[in-house]
């Protein structure tokens, strides 16, 4: 009797096992499938704007309804443009924000700190673009583009970048927000991959008489440096398909300039402001086209980051 429950309860945990591995086979599959129906939808309602207009979409400043001709150039820079403004923004004071709260800050600061950035995370984009309209947008236009107009906007190469009317909304309005917006996100995945760092790691650099700074920089960061990216990344993606916060204060105007401080358009302000309104297959199909390029300069973006982490690793290797 007890052999026969003994090989009874061996086949019942075969089962479960079998179902289990197949239970996560296809979940894993389905991701696939699911990413592979996003792209196709995407591909076939893109169809009608790729055959009108070629190659060209991607290089055609043009974007008149009317006339049923339609260009990406101007969203797409702008998606480039405030993405970078936001990290270039983000990534240092990121950075800052996990060194204080796992080196430098006191112990009973470091958890409401933390609470803090995390809520942060959590508030809605739209009240992050409200605020930015109502409030931040007037202050920049009032105070800081003035001054950036006097002394940056006179620059030899800086200039052109820095001069225009200041009307509070903008690029570079647009860029601020954003970095505001990803800064908590970069922040929190920075901190819980610092604080996974060996403490004997550290405590033996500080015994060799190391600054906090040379710490940081020379055993934390390359102990975590995949993470790190990972934080980079996902705030990355973030600012690039941000909709509602860019829309309220990048001035939604489909103009190219130079100047960082006059209105704009990204891809996902564009897809907000315009595709309740799009009448016509063809201008329907030139917005889905925007998402399949969105889509696309993402899964760039992923891929190098994936290729620079791997040749970093190469490195390590050869060194070692």
């Amino acid at each position: 009797m007890p052999m026969f429950s003994n090989e009874a309860r061996h086949k019942q945990q075969a089962v479960f096992d079998l179902l289990f591995r197949n239970l996560t086979r296809v979940s894993a599959f389905g991701v696939l499938a699911l990413l592979a129906a996003i792209i196709a939808s995407l591909v076939v309602g893109s169809m009608p704007a790729i055959h009108a207009f070629g190659f060209g979409f991607l290089t055609s400043s043009d974007w008149d309804p009317v006339n049923d001709k339609f260009g990406a150039l101007i969203p797409i820079i702008g998606t480039l443009i405030t993405s970078g403004i936001a990290l270039i923004i983000a990534i240092p004071v990121s950075f800052g924000i996990a060194i204080f709260l796992t080196e430098l800050s006191p112990r009973i600061l470091r958890r409401p700190l933390g609470i803090a950035v995390e809520l942060l995370a959590g508030i809605p984009s739209i009240i992050y673009g409200m605020w930015g309209l109502f409030v931040f947008a007037p202050l920049f236009g009032d105070y800081v583009e003035p001054w950036l107009n006097k002394h940056v906007g006179t620059m030899p190469y800086l200039g052109p970048f820095f001069s225009g009317p200041p009307m509070g909304i903008g690029m570079l309005t647009a860029g601020i927000i954003l970095a505001i917006m990803v800064i908590p996100f970069i922040a929190s995945v920075m901190r819980d991959v610092f604080d996974v760092v060996p403490t004997l790691l550290k405590e033996s650099a500080y015994g060799l008489g190391a600054t906090t700074w040379e710490v940081m920089w020379n055993v934390v960061l390359p102990y975590t440096k995949v993470g790190v990216a990972g934080g980079i990344m996902l705030g990355l993606g973030r600012a690039l398909g941000e909709t509602m916060a860019i829309t309220f204060v990048i001035g939604n105007a489909h103009e190219l300039s130079q100047s960082l401080l006059m209105p704009g358009n990204s891809i996902s302000s564009a897809l907000a402001n315009e595709f309740t309104e799009a009448v016509g297959d063809l201008y329907t199909s030139s917005l889905i086209e925007l998402g399949l390029i969105l889509f696309f300069i993402t899964f760039v973006v992923l891929s190098i980051a994936r290729y620079m982490l791997y040749k970093l690793g190469q490195r390590e290797g050869q060194a070692a």
